[in-house]
């Protein structure tokens, strides 16, 4: 009997800390998932980890205040990581719109329910194909199936200066998008300043029915022709999240 109430309690941390990684994932957390399908799917996860991490001999298999934080906090942690990456592309999504003209071109996000830019939402599914098709989604599987190994059921805590990491890695958004969207950033920029400089020299010119669509054109161009350094961007930013989470969850457990 006390075997099986350690079993059912291991389970039940093993869900909740899949269920925290659930919340925030890039890919998992999308609203267009059926929640029936990710019910299932969490389900089905808990059961395949929870002998691994049952029979682990660190694990603490107690029900309380604590361990059930510990356990929150866990899968929260490698989910709000890995949900920076969308936040790059959702930033650099507002940078090139500004570029292309497009700051008021909205449409509703289905992933969080609001309103932003055209740009982002393209840039967010070409963030998420290319995840798909690079197999991050299972790396991040895998990652998840590690701390199970190197924080066993039960011991799993967030100090405060995991906190505080994590703040810091909020912080490198900016210059991550910035970085993204430098190419178009840098072709727009120098067209408006070649328009500029011949309307200058020829008043006639209409410069705003030239400009714009100048811009936009050639922003497109640069755009278009960077798109091939994307999946490298998108890989080494999601493998770098996802090793800084490690790490913190690492470091909290030595704490």
């Amino acid at each position: 009997m006390a075997g099986w109430s350690a079993f059912l309690t291991s389970a039940v941390l093993v869900l909740i800390r899949i269920s925290g990684l659930m919340l925030f994932a890039p890919f998992f957390s999308a609203t267009s998932i059926p929640r029936m399908v990710k019910i299932v799917f969490t389900l089905v996860l808990a059961g395949l980890l929870t002998p691994i991490a049952a029979n682990h001999p660190g694990a603490v298999p107690e029900l309380g205040l604590l361990p059930v934080l510990g356990e929150l906090s866990t899968g929260l942690l490698f989910g709000l990581c890995l949900s920076l990456l969308m936040e790059v592309l959702n930033f650099s999504g507002q940078l090139l719109g500004l570029q292309f003209s497009f700051s008021l071109v909205n449409v509703l996000d289905p992933n969080s329910s609001i309103e932003t830019p055209l740009l982002s939402q393209l840039l967010n599914l070409v963030g998420l194909l290319v995840i798909l098709a690079a197999g991050l989604d299972r790396t991040l599987l895998s990652a998840l199936m590690r701390t199970f190994a190197v924080v066993p059921v039960g011991t799993a805590w967030l100090a405060t200066r995991t906190s505080v990491a994590l703040l810091q890695m909020m912080s490198g958004v900016f210059l991550a998008a910035v970085q993204l969207s430098a190419p178009v950033i840098a072709a727009t920029l120098l067209v408006e300043l070649v328009v500029a400089l011949v309307g200058r020299l020829s008043p006639q010119l209409p410069v705003l029915f030239v400009g714009i669509p100048l811009k936009t054109l050639i922003g497109y161009a640069v755009l278009i022709g960077s798109l091939a350094v994307w999946p490298r961007f998108v890989e080494a930013r999601f493998g770098g999240l996802l090793n800084q989470a490690m790490e913190l969850v690492v470091a909290a457990h030595r704490a």
